[in-house]
């Protein structure tokens, strides 16, 4: 299949799949080759591989044209400046760019709710893919793109210029927003947020919309889209569907370096156990109980151990189960599994309402969420 037929299917695929839902954005994915965005090539995980390799895939594979138009996020860029081309062979190292799965990236448009006229600000601009849509949509003049990697942008400014498009590409912690263009009347983030940070709702008009993804370093997302106020706070809801992202690099979690002593501290039973947070809805409400908590599996002494710390005061909490029954240790200057348990326990009172039910207010960077009888 050459590309126009690829694109084809792509729209065909997103529309069934209910992402693509109206006519303006179902011509823009006709009519921007994804391809052209990845034409540095892209890497594929290597399968059975244990810790994750991946393989590069460049545009003299068979595979990579095809592959260019899979509903599949793409990693592009691995370990902050690894790009494909650098590869012959395989690499275990963490991915840093991608280019976003289509269908997460067609659902994110949909539900940003632009219409003609909008300006919008893109914190993240990746391949420039996304970029490249909203050109289409809107025009390039009210496209303003933010990325935090030099060589990112600059080689998602030679895809979008290919494709005939000029917006106004920034080179720029994309946290702070760019007040040059602003107000905006639309704000897309295509990176997890720890945070909403408070430079984006002071450079979107009242009645603006800022479409983000909330997650935390226990690493449940969920998809937020807010409405800026006149008197500069904003609110709105969690849009389900398990949205994940990286997270922008100023956000990305602190080295755990060395850990504390695991047989100091105070000790008792546990209602539940850290297995509870494996289910993606209670780990999201453990996360917003411990937003800076990061999770450890260690073995020691023969058991299994999850470690819950703080990395920046130090506080943790390690648990181990023990002939059917949950223990928990803890110590530092917050009892992080208590407060992880207080929160489950009361989100389960209220009937565990999902995600999508929880309300989200910004009044300051650190948002307050709350839900239905909590």
């Amino acid at each position: 299949m050459n590309d126009k037929e690829l694109r084809a299917r792509l729209v065909e695929r997103l529309t069934d799949s209910g992402h693509l839902r109206t006519e303006p954005w179902r011509a823009a994915v006709s009519a921007v080759p994804r391809h052209e965005f990845l034409r540095g090539g892209f890497f594929q995980q290597v399968e059975g591989c244990t810790p994750t390799a991946w393989a590069p895939v460049m545009p003299d594979d068979a595979r990579w044209l095809e592959g260019c138009y899979d509903d599949a996020s793409l990693v592009t860029q691995i370990a902050g400046t690894i790009v494909p081309g650098d590869i012959r062979g395989e690499i275990m190292r963490v991915p840093t760019s991608s280019s976003t799965m289509p269908g997460l990236v067609v659902r994110m448009l949909e539900d940003l709710r632009v219409d003609e006229g909008h300006r919008v600000l893109e914190i993240g601009t990746g391949t420039g893919y996304s970029t490249a849509l909203m050109c289409h949509r809107l025009g390039a003049d009210l496209v303003t793109s933010v990325e935090v990697d030099e060589n990112v942008s600059a080689r998602a400014r030679t895809a979008l210029g290919q494709c005939g498009f000029a917006p106004n590409l920034i080179v720029d912690d994309g946290l702070a927003g760019h007040k040059d263009e602003a107000p905006y009347d639309r704000v897309i983030a295509t990176c997890g947020l720890l945070t909403v940070p408070q430079k984006l709702i002071e450079q979107t008009r009242p009645g603006g919309i800022i479409l983000v993804t909330l997650c935390g370093w226990l690493y449940s997302s969920e998809l937020t889209r807010l409405t800026v106020h006149y008197d500069g706070t904003a609110s709105g809801r969690f849009l389900g569907g398990q949205i994940s992202f990286m997270l922008a690099r100023p956000q990305l979690p602190p080295q755990l370096g060395l850990l504390p002593d695991l047989d100091t501290g105070d000790e008792r039973q546990t209602a539940f156990g850290a297995d509870v947070i494996d289910d993606w809805n209670t780990r999201f409400v453990a996360q917003l109980a411990a937003p800076r908590a990061q999770r450890v599996t260690l073995t020691r002494d023969g058991r299994t151990e999850s470690l819950f710390l703080d990395v920046d005061t130090g506080a943790w909490a390690v648990l181990w189960e023990n002939r059917g029954q949950w223990m928990v240790r803890q110590s530092g200057p917050s009892r992080i599994w208590d407060a992880i348990e207080e929160h489950i326990t009361r989100w389960r009172a209220a009937g565990a309402p999902p995600l999508e039910r929880f309300e989200i207010t910004v009044t300051s960077d650190q948002p307050s969420i709350t839900w239905p009888g909590g």
